[in-house]
């Protein structure tokens, strides 16, 4: 008993790790209705941004409101860059222009971009007018790249080297008046024309002689990349190659920014979360979304799987004679289309990954094929021995139980191919497989399923 207890307290002492449980958000909301700001900060002062953009989140609108109205000055451009996409334009729309810009004065510029990018003109234009110049220029020319570019992503910030400097001189410079960035990893080297031709790790700079050279030093991970290439692409590379820091690079080759490797897998978590939401149809949504926008969201795709039941079931009136001569089709059919459409799902969430982590190429596919295809044949069979039994002991006729072996069989291998090729397909067509194939995959299923089941029925029943 008293070990169950002990792992409760740990439990519990895990939970306020993370700093959010269900007792912290019920006092913070005692408090707002009490319009007690001094306790709200109390509660909220000792949290990680990214705890309090999580409470904030876990809360309806109407307590963010009240929340925000109560807590004045306390949010700060860290929350901000934490909260959802979604809500963080509702929290910006309650900010006052003034308290915006106080908020966001600190941010990396990539974090403003983040930020301004969403605002109405006239919160932009107190947001930028809180920045000091050379911030200012610098998110101003940010916005001016396109919207998923490592340009729009890059922070400018950036410790920048001549390339024949030694470490001691390198040291100096660091220990000097110069303004650093909060956090930097590496030191950009760059030729006299500002090219970059290298970086060193703060590590092998601490380490090393006073008289080494920094181009001595410098990382063999080292490769750049240009201001309008895909962010996405650029998280990827990233990921591969380990890379903390990746430079990037106007047309002239000269280094105007990086991307770190904390947006890095921002991006990536962005990229993977938007596939597996698409795969379900329901768009980009949140917890903290509004109904109507929910709906919006989700009711094209409900749309399209309304359309392509009709069409099975379209299908499924081609044999009418068949099933009131067969009562018992009507109650195996499902089981075909629901193990075809199962079948399909897992081929097509795999395929939809590997084209999202760059496995699944040209030079592959037909690999991947085969084994999807071989992988739905070899589970086919053994489901059809099942069913074949379950056929034949249910109704008591052996043939039924061939019917549905066999058309268990097919239509696994055809989920198997029409996962993995459909996805490729769209791919190459230019359209996201992530939001399109499953609406096809399952139409192919369910189609081929009742057209096989029944059309053997047809055949070797009646």
């Amino acid at each position: 008993m008293i070990d169950d207890v002990a792992e409760i307290d740990r439990d519990e002492d895990e939970d306020e790790a993370f700093g959010i449980t269900d007792r912290l958000v019920s006092e913070v909301l005692e408090a707002v209705e009490a319009q007690d700001s001094a306790a709200i900060d109390v509660l909220l002062d000792p949290l990680h941004p990214a705890d309090i953009a999580h409470l904030i989140e876990l809360i309806d609108a109407r307590d963010r409101r009240a929340l925000l109205k109560v807590w004045k000055g306390g949010m700060d451009g860290d929350i901000l860059s934490e909260l959802d996409e979604g809500l963080r334009e509702e929290v910006i729309q309650s900010l006052a222009p003034a308290e915006l810009a106080e908020a966001v004065r600190d941010l990396d510029s990539d974090d403003v971009v983040d930020l301004v990018e969403y605002l109405d003109e006239e919160q932009q234009e107190a947001v930028l007018d809180a920045l000091e110049a050379p911030e200012r220029i610098a998110v101003e020319k940010a916005l001016a790249y396109p919207e998923e570019s490592a340009g729009r992503h890059m922070q400018v910030e950036v410790v920048r080297a001549p390339e024949h400097w030694s470490v001691g001189q390198m040291i100096d410079f660091l220990r000097s008046d110069v303004e650093l960035p909060d956090q930097f990893y590496h030191v950009m080297l760059v030729d006299p024309r500002m090219k970059v031709v290298g970086y060193v790790t703060l590590g092998r700079v601490l380490s090393a002689r006073r008289d080494a050279r920094l181009r001595d030093l410098m990382e063999d991970s080292f490769r750049t990349f240009h201001v309008e290439q895909p962010a996405s692409e650029v998280a990827y590379a990233i990921n591969h190659y380990h890379m903390i820091t990746a430079p990037v690079v106007d047309d002239d080759d000269r280094l105007v920014g990086v991307i770190t490797i904390d947006d890095a897998m921002t991006l990536l978590d962005e990229e993977y979360e938007e596939d597996i939401l698409r795969l379900a149809g329901v768009g980009e949504g949140s917890l903290s979304d509004r109904v109507i926008d929910t709906t919006r969201q989700r009711f094209p795709w409900l749309a399209v799987n309304l359309a392509t039941a009709i069409f099975a079931s379209m299908v499924i009136s081609l044999f009418e004679a068949t099933i009131t001569r067969v009562v018992a089709l009507a109650v195996l059919m499902p089981i075909v289309a629901s193990m075809g459409g199962n079948a399909g799902t897992q081929s097509l969430t795999v395929a939809v990954r590997a084209i999202a982590t760059r496995d699944l190429t040209g030079s592959n596919v037909w690999r991947v094929i085969r084994r999807e295809v071989l992988v739905g044949l070899i589970n086919g069979l053994i489901f059809a021995v099942v069913m074949g039994l379950v056929g034949y002991f249910w109704f008591g006729t052996a043939m039924l139980g061939v019917v549905i072996g066999v058309a268990m069989v097919i239509n696994l291998v055809v989920a198997g191919l029409a996962g993995t090729v459909v996805p490729v397909l769209l791919e190459r067509a230019g359209v996201d497989p992530a939001l399109a194939s499953g609406a096809f995959v399952t139409t192919v299923t369910d189609v081929v399923g009742f057209f096989a089941f029944l059309g053997l029925a047809a055949v070797l029943l009646l």
